[in-house]
């Protein structure tokens, strides 16, 4: 039973986790003059660094045994890296280029996309508030692609890669931390490798800019790791709805500074486009929301009438799922928003 200092010190957390990741954008400005891909490759390397003492700290290295026994699972693994690497050079690339308030509206629809995802890949069915919520959140990308004159790219591929590594992760399986571990696993040597090329070439700024320069790009490794620690210590004090309305605290953030910060320009049907996504995902957490207490109210129904009936009914305790979602596909549910909490990684 979770205590309310359990669940004030899970709210810290949770906001402490989701406001780093709102306000990375200021950090990766402070990485210049380094390029785009010598920042990724630095994530890569200095995160392993710093995971693997949190693992040495906590003593979690069971998993790595049993990982090794299951090839489909590092397969995955691997993808899930690759996917991720998108996303982070994607970021980095926009934020250094004066795109914040179009990488923060990637992360705005990421939930609509994650849904969209399961419909296409999973065959999920989706109940009549989704559907509105998805088509909302179509028409809102017409919109502001025509205030930009062409598709929102930037968001468009945050969206999709963080969707697809978010049903990636879920077939593997891995907490947090195990899981940044794995995959900064993966892509160390091809990241040392480009940064010692880009070292051999003259291209490399982690030597020639001074000893502050390079202890910003070491830093990227906490920046990546530590929002991670924080969600995982949210994660066993709150519920999972309480983490699924949080997450969207990081793009508005972002938004916020996009706009005030770095003074990003917002024409009217830019305003009009993110309206519209708000609206998608007001109508997205308010079905959500509705199910999770009708599901609670008819386990709680269940449980009440197997205490009439006594011990001859144990059957009625079993579980109440949703004939909406299809039971052991291990991927996002329609409901993610609200109940799988999202670590959008900045």
């Amino acid at each position: 039973m979770k205590t309310d200092e359990d669940q004030r010190s899970g709210l810290m957390y949770g906001f402490g986790a989701y406001g780093i990741w709102g306000l990375v954008p200021l950090y990766w400005p402070l990485l210049k003059p380094a390029g785009a891909m010598e920042v990724l490759a630095h994530r890569m390397v200095w995160s392993l660094g710093v995971v693997a003492i949190a693992l040495a700290c906590t003593r979690r290295w069971a998993w790595i045994r049993e990982l090794a026994r299951q090839p489909r699972r590092v397969g995955l693994l691997v993808l899930s890296a690759t996917v991720i690497t998108v996303n982070w050079g994607v970021y980095i690339w926009a934020v250094n280029s004066g795109h914040v308030v179009e990488a923060s509206l990637g992360y705005f629809i990421n939930p609509l996309v994650t849904i969209l995802l399961g419909v296409v890949l999973l065959k999920e069915r989706l109940r009549a508030a989704q559907w509105a919520a998805v088509g909302v959140g179509l028409a809102a990308v017409v919109v502001i692609s025509i205030g930009y004159g062409q598709l929102p790219w930037i968001s468009l591929v945050l969206a999709f890669s963080f969707g697809t590594y978010g049903l990636v992760k879920k077939k593997v399986n891995l907490g947090g931390l195990e899981s940044l571990a794995a995959e900064s696993t993966v892509l160390f040597l091809p990241a040392l490798g480009f940064l010692l090329w880009l070292g051999a070439t003259g291209g490399s700024t982690f030597t020639s800019h001074g000893a502050g320069h390079a202890a910003w790009l070491a830093s990227a490794g906490v920046v990546t790791a530590g929002p991670l620690v924080l969600f995982g210590a949210a994660a066993i004090r709150v519920p999972l709805t309480t983490l699924g309305l949080l997450q969207y605290l990081t793009p508005v953030l972002q938004l916020a500074l996009g706009v005030a910060y770095f003074h990003e320009a917002m024409p009217p049907e830019r305003w009009a486009g993110f309206a519209l996504v708000w609206v998608a995902l007001a109508v997205l957490t308010w079905d959500a929301l509705r199910t999770a207490r009708r599901t609670k109210a008819r386990a709680a129904e269940l449980r009440a009438a197997a205490a009439r009936e006594g011990p001859a009914a144990p059957a009625a305790l079993a579980p109440v799922h949703e004939p909406a979602h299809r039971a052991g596909s291990g991927a996002s549910t329609p409901d993610a928003p609200v109940r799988d909490a999202a670590t959008p990684d900045g």
